[in-house]
C-alpha cells in the first residue's frame, strides 16, 4: 500500500529547505541558491492537489503552453509506437505534420492508419542482432528527433517477505528499459542517423528516482520496475555526457501518470493522482521534447509540471 506525505508537510519541508539555504552567508550561498533546481513533489496526490490550488495551467491544461510547430516536417524516430503512450505520441506527431519513423516489434492497425513515413518492424529491444541491423532498414536518412519510448512493466508487486521475487522478470525489465534504448541509440549514431543538433528523449519514469523511494515506496518492493528505471536514468545521463561534445542534447523524461493499459491496475487512483488520457500525456511529452537543448541536456524532467526530479 502506498503512503504519501500530506501536502502541508511536503510544502513545509520545501520551505524549511529554502530557509536553510538562505541562512548561508557570502557570495557562495547566493550562487548556490540561484543554481539550485526547483524540484517536482514526490507525493503524487499532493503534487496534483497543489497544481489545482495554484491553478497551474502547465499541469492542468497543457494546451495553454504547448507549441507543436517545431514538429512540422521533422523526422522523428519513435520506439514502441504501436500502442500505449507510444501510439498516442505517434498520433500527435502525425497530427502536427511530423515524418514518423516507427521502430516496433510489430505494427498495429492503429499505427498503420497514421501512414508513417517508415515503419521498421522486428525491433526486439533485447536483441543485439536486431538492434544492430536497425539502421540498415531506415531509408530516409538522419532523424531530427529520437524518442526512446519502448518499455516493459511486470505487474505483480515483488516482495522479499512473501517470496514473490521474479529474477528473470527483473532482468527482462532492465534489459528492455535500460539496455534497449542504449542499443537503439548506439546503432543510429554509429550509422550517422543521429547527428549534431538531433534531440534525444529517453522516456523513463519517476520510479527511477532513488531519493523518491522513501515517499513513493515506504514499504519497499517492486524491485524490477524501479531498478530498471534507475538503470535507464543512469544510461540517459551517461549518453548525455558522451554526446555533449557532439552537440546532441539528451533529456530524461518522466511522461507523467497516463491512463493506459500498462497503468490500468492503478485505475482506482487515477483521478486522485491526476492521471490523464494518453493523448494529453503525449502533448506533455512533446512539449518537453521541444524544449530539449544543450542547457537542459542530462536533466531528469517531470512532464506533468516541467520541473526536475532528483536522482
Amino acid at each position: 500500500m502506498k503512503v504519501f506525505l500530506p501536502l502541508a508537510l511536503t510544502l513545509a519541508t520545501a520551505s524549511s529547505y529554502s530557509l536553510q539555504l538562505t541562512g548561508r552567508t557570502g557570495r557562495f550561498a547566493s550562487t548556490r541558491l540561484m543554481s539550485t533546481p526547483t524540484y517536482s513533489i514526490p507525493d503524487q496526490p499532493a503534487r496534483f492537489a497543489k497544481a489545482k490550488v495554484e491553478n497551474n495551467s502547465r499541469f492542468l491544461d497543457i494546451d495553454s503552453c504547448y507549441d507543436p510547430s517545431y514538429l512540422s516536417g521533422k523526422r522523428v524516430a519513435l520506439t514502441g509506437a504501436n500502442r500505449g503512450i507510444g501510439l498516442s505520441l505517434a498520433k500527435e506527431l502525425s497530427a502536427q505534420g511530423a515524418k514518423i519513423v516507427a521502430l516496433v516489434r510489430k505494427s498495429s492497425p492503429e499505427l498503420d492508419a497514421l501512414n508513417p513515413e517508415e515503419v521498421i518492424t522486428g525491433i526486439e529491444a533485447t536483441s543485439d542482432s536486431a538492434c544492430a541491423t536497425l539502421a540498415d532498414k531506415i531509408k530516409g536518412g538522419p532523424v531530427d528527433v529520437l524518442i526512446n519510448n519502448a518499455g516493459y512493466f511486470y505487474e505483480p508487486v515483488e516482495m522479499i517477505s512473501d517470496s514473490s521475487l521474479n529474477f528473470s522478470e527483473e532482468l527482462k525489465m532492465i534489459d528492455i528499459c535500460a539496455l534497449g534504448p542504449l542499443r537503439v541509440t548506439s546503432n543510429l549514431f554509429q550509422a550517422g542517423l543521429i547527428k549534431e543538433g538531433c534531440r534525444v528523449a529517453m522516456i523513463t519514469s519517476q520510479g527511477g528516482s532513488v531519493s523518491w523511494r522513501t515517499t513513493q515506496n515506504p514499504s519497499g518492493g517492486d524491485y524490477g520496475h524501479h531498478m530498471s528505471k534507475s538503470a535507464a536514468n543512469m544510461m540517459g545521463v551517461l549518453v548525455s555526457q558522451e554526446f555533449r561534445s557532439k552537440n546532441i542534447p539528451v533529456t530524461i523524461l518522466h511522461p507523467g501518470f497516463n491512463k493506459t493499459e500498462m497503468t490500468k491496475k492503478y485505475e482506482k487512483i487515477w483521478e486522485i493522482e491526476g492521471a490523464v488520457d494518453a493523448a494529453v500525456g503525449a502533448k506533455r511529452v512533446l512539449h518537453e521534447v521541444g524544449l530539449i537543448n544543450m542547457e537542459r541536456t542530462g536533466k531528469f524532467i517531470n512532464c506533468e509540471d516541467g520541473l526536475e526530479i532528483p536522482w
